[in-house]
């Protein structure tokens, strides 16, 4: 990590994310009939909470549309859940004009060019390892764990870290 990436985090209200790649390895299980199956990592999900109640708000703009997706939003509390689109920069904008933010103040983790445009706006651009290497040199900060498998709960204790967030969402474990 930079401390250009590190200065870049302090200014962080909104933070989005892909989906297939980022909260999932990648992988699409299809069933004989049709069913899609995705695996979520629960480290993710409890970076994405403790992330969240720091006051940070969470989105997800996805190209594909599942209604696992929908769950997973539900269960962590995400309001802002954007799926089929197909044009993430179109979204990303309304979704500062909704919330009245600067591209300075979000960050977007994607793991493919499709991510690019909303990565090349955002104030922090995050990917995976897996990403490809233009994906990699329009990153800000690059996570050590794949996508599926912590690279999400990693970026959000980043960010907690860096808004001197991260130590007041441990004391409550440590308590």
């Amino acid at each position: 990590m930079t401390q250009d990436a590190i200065e870049r985090a302090r200014a962080i209200k909104l933070v989005a994310f892909d989906v297939d790649g980022i909260m999932t390895d990648g992988s699409l299980y299809l069933t004989d009939d049709g069913h899609e199956i995705k695996a979520f990592n629960s480290l993710d999900g409890h970076g994405l909470k403790m992330l969240k109640s720091t006051g940070v708000e969470l989105a997800i703009i996805t190209g594909r549309t599942s209604q696992l997706v929908i769950h997973r939003a539900r269960n962590l509390g995400i309001t802002h859940l954007h799926q089929g689109a197909h044009d993430k920069l179109t979204v990303y904008r309304q979704l500062l004009q909704d919330l009245n933010l600067s591209e300075a103040q979000t960050a977007y983790m994607g793991d493919d060019v499709v991510d690019l445009p909303v990565m090349r706006r955002s104030g922090l651009a995050i990917t995976v390892p897996a990403a490809p290497d233009l994906v990699k040199a329009h990153s800000h900060y690059l996570t050590r764990r794949e996508g599926g498998r912590g690279a999400v709960r990693e970026a959000c204790e980043f960010i907690m870290r860096a808004q001197g967030t991260f130590d007041s969402q441990m004391a409550i474990y440590l308590a």
